[in-house]
């Protein structure tokens, strides 16, 4: 068995929930085989721990204390050791099955929303994703967790039927078609339970994203006043969700009613049957106590036929909605492209005439922030569709053809609002492992974030929570550099890296980022003077197109740059720096000073 999680969880098909489910199977035959392999063993054993008890029963009134009693009781001892054991580690292989199949569904998920982008957005809620991975993937593992014992169950009943049938024809016959008729019965309580719960399902997936929408954007909703509306919309929700929820359990109530009233009744029928007989002399009272062993007995062969209906048809639910996220179309090509041009290569915007010559430092300006991150996102090929209208070259090949696995390790951006998950510092540094302790020290001081080693437990060991909750906003933003700044790529573009932290902060971390840089490709998005004196040109944005490229103090001062252009662009620094004076608010930073903010930066999705 195999650890987990896996190295990779394969290529499903995205046909359907049944071809979903039996590609499943197929990945897993192995130790879903041996687990239905040790059902039947176990269950095998247990239909046949009757017969020998009622062979025992009639040994001992019988011979007394002889042989067959003994003999009896000595298998009834092996099979009940058998069966335990087959039982324990089949147990082992049931669960193994269930949190294979749950994973794999888990990272499937995770990887389609990672690979897909911003579309996956466009085309489910949140709330569909999140649920696909913490509800719909434990419910498809759990069809394998039951499959062993219902393969067994049904092996069982086959073998308790020909017992049956050896001991009486006419119980025999009870046996074989009375179970059956069990079965159809709670079978036509499927198709409406399933429905049902997929309606739940559905309204719990709206809950979900109601609730993760609300979360995040609790601070405005609170600026507005807005808290009021979005609680009655999610009490409302709530109570939907609940209604769906008592319209399932109605449906699952009839369910497990007739799942012991049925087979009771069938036990009733057969008992009352075979003690006719045992009167009338056709039955000993041994093959009576069979007769009542393989009728208790056979109660749960139908047990695990409902049990295992209602996981396929919980399964068969969450299935589609995993399917249904695992459709979603990248925004990107994931086949391989074209190789990347050699190390080196000049990387152009063509709709703004952006170009980023090899190992310079450069900050991109504009007068509206959001046009400047937007020619940022277009460096990182976050979309293709949109690219061919506003395509980027690399070396003079569009970067929609290049390799995009390639040009993610040529190519990195890192964009405003930084993105962190739950785990040791050192891990959310570095993801991919390739860094020593002394280099991961050496990104936390450019990135001037040692306050952040000394505040977490255990340091660079140190667990952070989810969304690193446990830091400011200048904090995370730092880490975020620090992890930008680790992978070291060949172009790195840095989208408002500086804005949430205080001035005498910024200029620490501009001098230090510039250093680290130096001779490397880097674009810093931003529009502070603290970080412009320290690049090696800048590009100022008019319009969305380049208006001028000169280092910082030619675009104030130097006459040789065209006046309308230099106005502009001063207007715009000196707009920021009135921010940073505190003419215009800003929220306190990590340690407590108003931080030099510019208006948000727009981004992709």
């Amino acid at each position: 068995m195999r650890s987990l999680p896996l190295a990779d969880p394969g290529t499903p098909p995205v046909t359907g929930a049944g071809a979903y489910l039996w590609w499943i199977a197929r990945r897993q035959w192995g130790i879903l085989t041996v687990a239905v392999l040790l059902g039947m063993v176990a269950m095998g054993c247990q239909a046949l721990l009757p017969l020998l008890t009622g062979r025992a029963v009639d040994g001992g009134l019988e011979d007394g204390f002889g042989p067959r009693l003994w003999g009896s009781a000595a298998l009834l001892l092996v099979l009940g050791a058998v069966s335990a054991l087959a039982g324990a580690v089949g147990h082992r292989y049931d669960v193994t099955n269930w949190m294979r199949a749950a994973f794999t569904s888990s990272q499937l998920v995770g990887r389609a929303a990672a690979r897909s982008g911003h579309a996956i957005t466009a085309e489910l809620p949140t709330g569909e994703v999140v649920s696909a991975v913490a509800n719909d993937a434990l419910r498809v593992g759990e069809l394998y967790a039951t499959a062993a014992r219902f393969l067994g169950s049904v092996a069982a009943y086959g073998v308790a039927a020909v017992l049956v049938l050896r001991i009486s024809v006419p119980l025999g016959l009870v046996v074989v078609l009375g179970l059956p008729a069990v079965a159809v019965a709670l079978a036509l309580l499927v198709r409406p339970l399933q429905r049902r719960q997929a309606a739940q399902r559905e309204a719990s997936g709206r809950l979900t994203t109601l609730g993760a929408d609300t979360v995040a954007g609790l601070r405005v909703l609170r600026g507005i006043g807005g808290e009021g509306v979005f609680v009655g919309r999610y009490r409302r929700q709530s109570q939907a969700v609940r209604a769906r929820g008592v319209h399932v359990a109605t449906t699952q109530s009839w369910l497990d009613a007739l799942q012991v009233l049925l087979p009771g009744t069938f036990v009733v029928v057969l008992l009352w049957l075979g003690a006719h007989q045992a009167v009338a002399g056709a039955l000993t009272p041994g093959e009576l106590v069979s007769v009542y062993g393989f009728a208790a007995f056979l109660g749960w062969p139908v047990q695990s036929a409902t049990e295992t209906l209602g996981a396929a048809t919980r399964a068969h639910v969450g299935a589609g909605k995993v399917v249904a996220v695992l459709r979603i179309a990248p925004a990107t090509g994931t086949g391989r492209g074209a190789p990347l041009p050699p190390p080196g290569a000049e990387l152009v915007d063509e709709a703004s005439g952006l170009v980023l010559r090899p190992g310079r430092v450069v900050a991109l300006v504009a007068a509206d922030p959001d046009a400047s991150a937007a020619v940022a996102t277009r460096l990182g090929r976050f979309d293709d569709a949109a690219e061919a209208a506003t395509p980027v070259r690399l070396g003079g090949v569009p970067l929609r053809e290049l390799d995009l696995a390639a040009l993610r390790e040529r190519v990195v951006v890192a964009e405003a609002a930084p993105h962190l998950f739950s785990g040791a510092l050192a891990h959310e540094l570095d993801p991919r492992g390739t860094a020593d302790r002394s280099g991961l020290l050496a990104a936390l001081a450019a990135a001037d974030a040692q306050d952040v080693l000394d505040s977490t437990p255990d340091g660079l060991d140190g667990a952070l929570p989810e969304r690193g909750r446990s830091l400011s906003g200048g904090q995370r933003q730092r880490v975020a550099l620090a992890r930008a700044l680790l992978t070291a790529p060949e172009v790195l573009v840095l989208v408002e890296p500086t804005s949430a932290v205080d001035a005498h902060t910024e200029a620490r971390i501009a001098a230090r980022l510039a250093d680290v840089r130096r001779g490397r490709t880097t674009l810093v998005v931003t529009a502070s003077p603290l970080v412009l004196d320290h690049v090696d040109e800048v590009a100022f944005l008019v319009d969305g197109r380049v208006a001028a490229v000169a280092p910082h103090a030619r675009l104030l001062e130097d006459p040789a740059v065209d006046a309308g252009t230099r106005a502009a662009y001063r207007r715009v620094v000196d707009r920021r720096l009135s921010e940073a004076a505190g003419d215009a608010p800003a929220p306190p930073d990590d340690r407590g000073v108003l931080t030099a903010s510019a208006p948000a930066a727009g981004g992709r999705p």
